[in-house]
């Protein structure tokens, strides 16, 4: 049987914690944060479980991780 390929894509955007969680960052980082007051641009930078109805999805594109 041939190997399973590595979304690279989806392994690029999603960490895997030590305990096997998935993590993301916050969506809108890239540009136009100046308009954003400080609260909501400090919560940009937090980090953020993926949802439990998206693992299986996500976890089928990272098979040896």
């Amino acid at each position: 049987m041939s190997k399973l390929k590595t979304n690279k894509s989806i392994l690029s955007r999603i960490k895997i914690s030590g305990k096997g969680k998935l993590i993301k960052r916050v969506t809108g980082q890239s540009h136009f944060n100046a308009k954003d007051s400080g609260k909501r641009g400090l919560a940009k930078h937090k980090k953020l479980n993926v949802k439990r109805a998206d693992i299986k999805s996500f976890k089928q594109f990272l098979p040896y991780n």
